[in-house]
């Protein structure tokens, strides 16, 4: 109702402002299920109106409504919250809202991502980087993010004036390095990785364990290229993609998201970009589809969407083409020519948000880890009264491989409890 109309609508004798659409009449409804029903208090008044909330779903028979319960039982059964709880990962505070606490086992799948990612930087040419997480306001002008984004960032003021904010993303500063001496064209392309943690305020009633939080790590990077490098450059992030992807067992699709009504830049620059990016997914042989005026201001993108084990959807892994921080940062490169030329960046993300990822792990997998990535890869069960210093020697052994490794001596249990415990906390396997 901010804008200069309103819409209304009509169902039978009920008229309200909504957005919209509704359905023509409620006969179209045959099956329901109710799912919440709560007070409304109305704006500027701390007591209830009388008025009732009714949430519910409906369906178009009773088949799609048992098929639905199913679904939703079995994600209640993976939320990565109670998976994060029972096997000791991760737990939140009030101390910190929105910012996860990784226990040893959940540091272990933590460390593991990112190794795993860095192990492929090394094979594809990118080098790692380490930058500040506090900046002056002064970077974020520079960048624009400060005009668009500075609701969603953390402010600390020091020196009396002096106002600084925590990093939301790790761009900017590494345009400050690629500007701190002149490059030539035999340094691209340059692709530059960064775990960095990044902080947004994001709003307390958005926050929901490990999907949304304040505070993350991305597999981030950026690659300085010359315009000619770009399509080769896109491409190898795509195999990149399906390389990372076909490890956790994930089927994907890609969407090729062009210019939007508001953009910076030329048309002409737009069109060139997006055919580019057109014909890397085409070279790249998946399938794709166009999800138009879904780019980003600065530059198409090309947003890359997962499928679970239960069916749903997320997207995670991002390459994005970005034509103005080069010119706001005016970074230039000596071409063989001899003159100075404009590079393109590439903004790039394959799992995204770890502690997403992690989510999107655990529920794909039920709690279930594969060896590689399992925080209780072997237990080891002493059998006889004798064998427990064995058992301990095996557990050296074990964790001097680099496994996770954990020894169950307790004397009181029997050994089909110990085996029984050794199943629900999910090892791997089990030695006795």
């Amino acid at each position: 109702m901010n804008g200069p109309t309103v819409t209304v609508y009509r169902c039978g004798d009920s008229i309200a402002v909504c957005n919209g659409p509704l359905l023509p009449h409620t006969g179209l409804l045959k099956v329901f299920k109710m799912l919440q029903l709560s007070p409304v208090t109305l704006a500027n008044q701390t007591e209830s109106s009388g008025l009732m909330r009714l949430i519910g779903v409906a369906f178009p028979g009773e088949r799609d409504k048992e098929e639905w319960e199913k679904e939703q039982e079995e994600a209640r059964r993976r939320d990565h919250r109670r998976i994060g709880t029972d096997q000791e990962l991760f737990f939140f505070n009030d101390v910190s809202p929105g910012s996860c606490f990784f226990l040893p086992k959940g540091a272990h799948i933590y460390n593991t991502l990112t190794d795993f990612i860095k192990s492929e930087y090394r094979r594809r040419g990118f080098t790692e980087v380490v930058t500040p997480t506090l900046y002056s306001t002064a970077l974020w002008e520079r960048s624009g993010h400060w005009e668009h984004y500075s609701e969603n960032m953390f402010t600390v003021t020091s020196e009396g004036s002096q106002t600084y904010a925590l990093k939301p993303m790790n761009c900017p500063a590494h345009c400050l390095m690629f500007e701190q001496r002149v490059r030539s064209w035999r340094e691209l392309p340059m692709r530059w990785a960064d775990f960095g943690a990044l902080h947004r305020n994001e709003l307390s009633g958005t926050l929901g364990g490990l999907t949304r939080v304040r505070r993350f790590c991305q597999d981030d990077a950026h690659i300085f290229c010359t315009p000619e490098q770009l399509q080769e450059e896109i491409v190898a992030c795509l195999d990149f993609v399906r390389r990372v992807y076909q490890v956790f067992g994930f089927s994907f699709h890609c969407l090729l998201s062009t210019r939007p009504t508001t953009c910076l830049g030329e048309p002409e620059q737009w069109d060139n970009a997006e055919q580019q990016l057109e014909r890397s997914l085409q070279q790249f042989g998946e399938r794709w589809e166009l999800n138009p005026g879904d780019g980003a201001f600065y530059g198409p993108k090309i947003d890359i969407q997962i499928k679970d084990a239960i069916g749903r959807q997320h997207q995670c892994a991002t390459i994005q083409l970005d034509f103005q921080l080069p010119i706001r940062f005016d970074l230039q490169y000596v071409g063989r020519d001899g003159q100075l030329s404009r590079p393109v960046m590439i903004h790039r993300a394959v799992l995204g948000s770890l502690e997403r990822m992690i989510a999107i792990l655990a529920e794909n997998f039920g709690g279930k880890w594969p060896l590689w990535l399992s925080p209780a890869q072997v237990m080891v069960i002493p059998v006889g009264g004798n064998s427990e210093s064995y058992g301990k020697q095996v557990v050296r052994q074990f964790r001097e491989a680099g496994f996770m490794a954990d020894l169950n001596d307790d004397q009181g249990a029997t050994l089909n409890k110990k085996i029984r415990s050794a199943q629900l906390a999910q090892y791997n396997y089990i030695f006795g």
